[in-house]
């Protein structure tokens, strides 16, 4: 029998890891609390349909390739996916709109059309420099376990290119940066707003967030069934390998033995032995406590000025007119400063941006489907699901002021539509010790990207995956986490043997396991 390796969650980074580890030989067994695979790429019935009620955008689709074509197999063969023509809708108001395109041309055309030909040559400017940052931090950050600055990133990116150091612009805030590419304010918020994509504040993020517009402007792709069924993709791939799913079943403590990992004990008593554990969740849960007083010294703990953003989410099976919704619609508020000051105040927002997955149209705009459509609807909010349940006049202020957003720019939502409302203190019954937070720490000030809790943890054999953990938030970066602490066991265990092996999965070089930072 090959080395245990019990994986506590099954979201996407786990999902990575369970594929990667049995793909090598390991006897994974994965245990979920719930039902099914996925963690926040989950399904939920609201009037009969299903509807994503988590990430909607699949971006890095090389990523996947990789993990797939490491064990064995081909995701095109595995999940049935398409290229976005249109990757969002943009709104201000009934007669201002504006779409970005999976062709840059096109979007430089459209911005040029909507706001003239100097905010054409800034967008231009600014993908120029989103490009470059992406390149330089890639592999030197992203796809390493874990890296400190400035030192071991410097050696990284290379000692001589210390013009590249400089260029990640991490010293000052995305707003601020993004007013040197855009005059017109209304494409200074609509790339702000990328800020949101690891909940956090663009005036208080590091610049070096442009980044992300790049890996949306690399493609965004449609998967048939949804998020859901990347997860359950990513299921099959592991089971193929031999990894075993255990659901419904909670996993009470991890357990140590001469100081490190020796089992994982259910709560049902059931005690399942370890060589090694990977955890899965949100790193709070484990320096809180619910994984077992053992396991709380393994990471620092988060504390609640430093989470991340939470939701309000309506998932609603409701009919549509009006505004000509895309698969990805964003309806922006006439005050984004406002909206952050709320934020970080804890209030709920007054006059919200609203997000809108319609999950029933292709990426372009068509005809509005017969009857009821199935929408997630978006409203940033505080993480404060440990400390605040809204009250129901609460609710139902929150539900109006996104109405009268969505109204603003001409959508009308079909009056007392099927929907469930998932609150922050939702997400924290979901989440244990996040307080809602759906990206585990914000991205705010220079040295947040090296403060996120690396693969490797305080206790030998205890390993963090997910989008909470480096490097960061978003399902790709979910899955490279995986990535990285599948790899970084390996390693791990490789060097307590007699010889060192050569080659690892993951497709992609590695670096001494004496080498990487503790988290």
């Amino acid at each position: 029998m090959g080395e245990r390796v019990v994986i506590v969650g099954s979201g996407i980074g786990g999902l990575a890891s369970a594929a990667l580890l049995a793909a090598d030989g390991r006897d994974v067994t994965v245990v979920e609390k719930e039902p099914a695979v996925g963690g926040k790429a989950r399904r939920v019935h609201v009037d009969g349909a299903a509807i994503d009620a988590g990430p909607t955008v699949f971006t890095l689709r090389e990523v996947f390739e990789d993990i797939f074509r490491t064990c064995g197999s081909d995701l095109a063969e595995c999940l049935a996916t398409r290229p976005a023509q249109t990757i969002a809708r943009h709104a201000w108001n009934e007669s201002q709109r504006l779409d970005l395109y999976a062709d840059p041309q096109q979007s430089e055309y459209a911005i040029g059309d909507f706001a003239g030909a100097e905010a054409a040559r800034g967008y231009c400017d600014f993908r120029t420099e989103a490009r470059r940052i992406f390149n330089i931090l890639d592999r030197s950050l992203m796809r390493q376990s874990k890296v400190s600055w400035p030192l071991p990133l410097m050696w990284r990116i290379g000692l001589w290119r210390i013009g590249d150091l400089v260029a990640i612009r991490p010293y000052e805030s995305l707003w601020k940066v993004l007013g040197e590419h855009f005059a017109d304010q209304r494409l200074r918020q609509l790339f702000a707003r990328y800020s949101t994509y690891c909940g956090s504040s663009p005036f208080d993020c590091p610049a070096t967030l442009m980044l992300i517009a790049h890996v949306e402007a690399q493609g965004v792709w449609l998967i048939d069934g949804g998020m859901s069924a990347l997860a359950e993709a990513l299921k099959a791939l592991a089971e193929r390998n031999g990894a075993t799913f255990r659901f419904g079943q909670r996993v009470e403590e991890i357990e140590t033995a001469a100081s490190r990992v020796s089992a994982v004990r259910l709560a049902n008593g059931e005690r399942l032995r370890a060589d090694a554990v990977i955890c899965n969740a949100d790193p709070a849960a484990l320096a809180a406590g619910m994984l077992g007083e053992h396991a709380k010294r393994a990471v620092r703990p988060t504390p609640p000025s430093r989470r991340s953003l939470s939701a309000y989410v309506w998932l609603a099976h409701a009919e549509t007119s009006g505004f000509p919704l895309s698969r990805h619609n964003v309806f922006f508020s006439p005050d984004y400063k406002a909206e952050f000051d709320q934020l970080r105040a804890g209030q709920t927002i007054a006059d919200p941006s609203v997000y809108v997955c319609a999950q029933d149209r292709d990426a372009h705009a068509g005809p509005t489907p017969a009857g009821r459509e199935r929408l997630q609807i978006i409203v940033n909010a505080a993480a404060s699901g440990d400390t605040h349940a809204p009250t129901g006049e609460e609710l139902e202020t929150c539900t109006r002021a996104m109405t009268r957003s969505l109204e603003r720019c001409g959508l009308q939502l079909e009056t007392d539509m099927p929907h469930s409302l998932v609150t922050p203190q939702d997400f924290e019954a979901l989440f244990p010790s996040t307080g809602g937070a759906l990206y585990g720490r914000a991205s705010h000030g220079w040295a947040a990207s090296f403060l996120r809790q690396g693969a490797r943890t305080r206790i030998p054999g205890l390993y963090c995956a997910g989008g909470s953990t480096h490097p960061g938030a978003g399902v790709p970066m979910a899955a490279l986490s995986g990535q990285l602490a599948a790899r970084t066991l390996m390693a791990d265990r490789a060097s307590t043997r007699r010889f060192h092996p050569a080659a690892t999965a993951g497709g992609m070089s590695m670096q001494s396991a004496r080498t990487g930072s503790t988290a």
